[in-house]
This record gives structure tokens, C-alpha cells and sequence, in this order.
């Protein structure tokens, strides 16, 4: 925040201007490596194998997880939008510690040793 002081005209007046600065997302830079390392930024890709759809390319298992843990009625062909695939990913990133970016990466690809690949990978679009 910003707050410059100016003297007025009077001599014990005094004021003071508070400029608000844009809300910053602390998860903007990993959102998006994810996207670009899922998708490329395609929000209509689909990975026929895995289901997986979106930018984020999300699988039907993370939709009835992320349902039932949130009481929501989120289905897999909403996340063909951009919007709806974000706030699951932010989510499941809040459930990680932050600002561990590896863990919450690591744990949007899955378990395993597999998740290290994928975690240089991300690192690597920063």
C-alpha cells in the first residue's frame, strides 16, 4: 500500500491518499506451469485414455473426490471451463501446504516417483 503524504495550501493541513494495489494470487505462477505442462493452455483438451479434460486436465475420479468432500455437483464436462477447473485446483492446493508448490504439483499429478518427472516439468514453465 501506498500512502503519500502532501502538504495543502494550509499549513497544518495535511493529505493523505491510500491507493489500493490489485489483490495478488500467491498461486497464479503454479496455475499456470500446471496448465501448461497438462494442456498447453488448451481448455477443450481431452486425453482419451485417462478421461482427463480441460486445461487442468482433470479425471472423473477427482470430480466425484472433489464433490463429495465439497457437497458439490461439479460434472466432467464442466471442466471444459477454464473457471471450473481452477477453483477444483485451488482446492486441492489449499488442502496442501503452502507455499510447498512441489507438494501441491506433486499431488495434482497423482503419487509416486512418477510425480518427480512431473514436478520438473512444472518447475521447468515458472
Amino acid at each position: 500500500m501506498f500512502l503519500p503524504t502532501l502538504k495543502a495550501a494550509a499549513p497544518e493541513l495535511k493529505l493523505t491518499f491510500i491507493f489500493n494495489s490489485p489483490a495478488v494470487n500467491a498461486y497464479e505462477r503454479l496455475i499456470n506451469a500446471v496448465v501448461q505442462v497438462e494442456s498447453s493452455g488448451d481448455t477443450l483438451a481431452y486425453n482419451l485414455l485417462e478421461e482427463a479434460t480441460g486445461a487442468f486436465q482433470i479425471r472423473p475420479i477427482r470430480i466425484r473426490d472433489f464433490n463429495q468432500r465439497t457437497g458439490g455437483n461439479v460434472k466432467i464436462e464442466d471442466c471444459y471451463s477454464y473457471n471450473v477447473s481452477r477453483e477444483i485446483f485451488l482446492y486441492y492446493a489449499l488442502l496442501s501446504d503452502y507455499p510447498d508448490y512441489e507438494l501441491i504439483a506433486r499431488n495434482w499429478n497423482g503419487s509416486g516417483i512418477a510425480t518427480i518427472a512431473y514436478w520438473e516439468k512444472v518447475k521447468s514453465k515458472f
